[in-house]
């Protein structure tokens, strides 16, 4: 197969060697992402009206695609996921003053960004544009430039053609795909870099399994109204996983278009999108079926009342599929934009939790008390500022240098020299949760459903130390940035919410 001269001008002439040269694959192998994947992503973020270019890009071509993402968009190369395992054996050979080549059907701009950042490769071979070099194409190009003085470290099943002609088969985070073609073609890896976590875990973490405790929020409305009956439970555990998984499908979207800052955060960086524990592509199939699960059960949520309790009337049988999309809209505006708009951010953060009772109200046709939502405004406006007061306080820590109150939130509009003003903005939403609690209780709303109201009055004192101690320890630098993860593993929070449940349940 002939090489067209523009792939093989991007390598320098090799110096004759008695090691082979190494070739490295980029994409799932140097780094444990797809470039492709990632340049799309950032687009998306930066640039979204140019996504409408894509289908005629991919009609050029799958070189042509990769040019002009590429002249759209300049990935942040010193912050991709790199195989650290593979890097250290690269540098080792390069010492040993063997020849090493970054060989990739990314586009030429980008390998060679990522080559000169890294300081490692003689040269690199990568699409140009018009030639994608990739299967076939690229053993054409290493056997025309390289004879069969070759060794080669791929990932993924085109890379097979390349491993069965070289000389030392290598692979890093190999595929399943491609586990199976080498047994069957009986060629044994000289070396493996496996540098990844269990998929399962990976993907329980990618979903966030842990914030479904924000979902609880959705059986408030029916606990406080003391509504027992059969469909009205099965509702709303039905409207719980439906959220749930609308929920788990927003975070997947949020960790996609987020991945550049995620991968300049130190926590962050270590989530399985940004880590490329999991692929942008399998995301992106996650979410498409998240959302379509989620949808089907929203739609079931009316026909659960009437089949197990049908001496009830659903007025709005579809409201809870609203609230619902509600949530989805604004969440993807918030990962869109609002997320970096100073104040409007916190507001939305606290509304998504205040949506959460809303749905919850309209999958039983419970109606939530004003009580009810003026309390949730303020309570959860308080946890909204104190995450990002946690975000502020964390990057005050690790930088404390002259200057630093200048210093910004990475995709945020927050500076640290706001932390005071957001630390008196937060514990006064908090405090004034309580007064709207104290209020309720000494109304004929709270006389009405409780027999021993004044016992109540106990869960002001509980809720004054939860809040007093959050923002205390968020102060101190000792708070996660996301408080829920702090209440639900914080043995404390979790005890004086065991102890919330026995004052509400001596009150009954």
């Amino acid at each position: 197969m002939p090489i067209p001269p523009s792939a093989l001008d991007l390598a320098s002439q090799p110096v004759p060697c008695v090691d082979p040269v190494l070739c490295v694959d980029l994409d799932g192998t140097l780094v444990k992402s797809d470039t492709l994947y990632d340049s799309t992503l950032a687009v998306a973020r930066h640039h979204p009206a140019a996504l409408l270019n894509i289908p005629g890009w991919l009609f050029q071509g799958k070189a042509a695609l990769k040019r002009h993402l590429a002249n759209t968009i300049q990935l942040d190369v010193a912050h991709l996921p790199y195989n650290r395992e593979l890097l250290q054996y690269l540098e080792q050979q390069r010492a040993t003053g063997r020849p090493l080549y970054l060989a990739t059907a990314a586009d030429a701009d980008t390998a060679n960004r990522i080559a000169a950042h890294l300081g490692l490769f003689t040269g690199v071979l990568a699409s140009d544009g018009h030639f994608n070099l990739a299967g076939k194409n690229k053993l054409a190009a290493f056997q025309s430039h390289f004879g069969d003085n070759f060794s080669y470290i791929g990932n993924a099943l085109p890379d097979l053609p390349l491993l069965q002609h070289c000389q030392e088969p290598m692979v890093a985070n190999p595929t399943p795909a491609l586990r199976a073609a080498l047994r069957k073609a009986r060629i044994t890896p000289v070396r493996t870099f496996d540098e990844r976590v269990s998929p399962l875990k990976a993907w329980i973490k990618a979903i966030r399994l842990h914030q479904w405790a924000k979902n609880t929020l959705i059986f408030l409305p029916l606990l406080l109204a003391h509504a027992w009956a059969p469909g009205l439970i099965a509702a709303a555990v039905v409207a719980f996983f439906s959220f749930g998984l609308c929920a788990s499908a927003t975070y997947v979207v949020n960790d996609l278009l987020d991945l550049e800052a995620d991968r300049q955060h130190p926590r962050k960086r270590l989530r399985p999108f940004a880590s490329g524990d999991l692929s942008a592509l399998s995301g992106i199939v996650l979410i498409v079926l998240f959302l379509a699960a989620s949808l089907a059960l929203a739609m079931f949520v009316p026909r659960i009342i009437t089949t197990l309790s049908p001496e009830l009337l659903l007025l709005h049988p579809h409201r809870f599929l609203l609230w619902l999309s509600i949530y989805l809209v604004t969440t993807l505006a918030y990962s869109l934009r609002l997320k970096r708009v100073v104040m409007v951010d916190v507001i939305v953060l606290s509304g998504l939790y205040t949506v959460r009772i809303l749905a919850g109200s309209a999958a039983t046709g419970v109606v939530v008390s004003t009580w009810l939502a003026s309390f949730s405004i303020f309570f959860f406006l308080s946890l909204a500022f104190v995450k990002r007061f946690a975000e502020l306080e964390g990057l005050r820590q690790r930088d404390p240098a002259p200057g630093q109150a200048s210093a910004q939130i990475q995709g945020r509009g927050y500076l640290v020299s706001d932390i005071e003003q957001l630390r008196s903005f937060g514990s006064a939403s908090g405090y004034a949760s309580v007064v709207v609690l104290t209020l309720y209780i000494s109304n004929i709303s709270a006389i009405e459903l409780y027999n021993h109201p004044n016992r109540l009055w106990l869960l002001v004192p509980v809720l004054l130390l939860w809040i007093s101690r959050l923002w205390l320890l968020a102060s101190r630098g000792e708070l996660d940035e996301d408080p829920v993860v702090y209440a639900i593993t914080d043995k404390r929070s979790l005890l004086m919410g065991l102890l919330v449940v026995l004052i509400v349940f001596i009150s009954l």
